[in-house]
């Protein structure tokens, strides 16, 4: 059997063993297949196995996918996850479905403009991210400021408002996995609940969070997708875009 079908099995496997660990429903849980680096042959064989979703974090390189693939698009749903530069949100909000990444209104904004160019496509699907750990290194906004950066991204036309997305510091403690996950959730949960009157958060319903190595206790914790590259398409090599 392909190794790539033999490894999405392997982590639905463990989704569903997470999911009823944590007395969830496991449909409840999505999984988006981190294709970075991959060429569109590897996204080709895990569709043929039941996967949809995929996650690109180079806009250059995802959208030369997208392209390759186009005979596959009614069947396939492009995330942008990585980080967003302003010269290159037409290019994402010209091929993607969703994007992950909005740390700062600007590219909320330029995304929000843009979208508005291909009046074919469906509204953008944004998540604001958050840098739970406070990382120096990482995107997102504090937890602590992540209210009003979804405030002013929810709007926005041509685009919806659909969650939070989190990368904590990595840490082989699942408890120190565990209570970086619950800082995410809480903040969504305070979000979605002190805006459940406002029609602008209808699909504030999603928690981007968790990857190979912590989907667990991302899940255990509240995660609605999970983001897996590694243990479906094996390890990358480091490259620089």
């Amino acid at each position: 059997m392909n190794p790539i079908v033999v490894n999405l099995i392997q982590v639905r496997n463990r989704i569903e063993l997470a999911a009823l660990a944590a007395q969830r429903e496991p449909e409840d849980i999505e999984l988006l297949a981190v294709s970075k680096t991959f060429p569109a042959s590897a996204i080709e064989e895990a569709m043929h196995a039941g996967q949809s979703a995929f996650g690109e974090n180079y806009v250059q390189e995802g959208v030369e996918k997208i392209i390759q693939l186009e005979k596959l698009r009614p069947w396939l749903t492009w995330h942008f996850i990585g980080p967003l530069q302003s010269n290159k949100t037409r290019e994402v909000a010209e091929h993607f479905d969703w994007v992950h990444s909005i740390d700062r209104l600007k590219i909320a904004e330029r995304l929000s403009t843009q979208r508005a160019e291909f009046p074919e496509l469906p509204e953008l699907q944004l998540c604001v991210q958050v840098n739970v750990s406070d990382e120096e290194s990482k995107s997102g906004v504090p937890l602590s400021e992540a209210r009003a950066l979804c405030d002013a991204v929810s709007k926005l036309p041509n685009v919806v408002l659909r969650g939070l997305m989190a990368i904590p510091a990595p840490s082989m403690d699942p408890q120190v996995q565990r209570n970086a996950f619950a800082a995410v959730r809480d903040c969504f949960h305070v979000i979605q609940k002190s805006r459940a009157l406002d029609p602008s958060y209808l699909f504030f319903d999603t928690l981007s969070m968790g990857m190979s190595d912590d989907l667990e206790a991302a899940i255990a914790e509240g995660s609605t997708m999970v983001r897996v590259g590694t243990a479906i398409f094996g390890k990358r090599d480091k490259i620089t875009k």
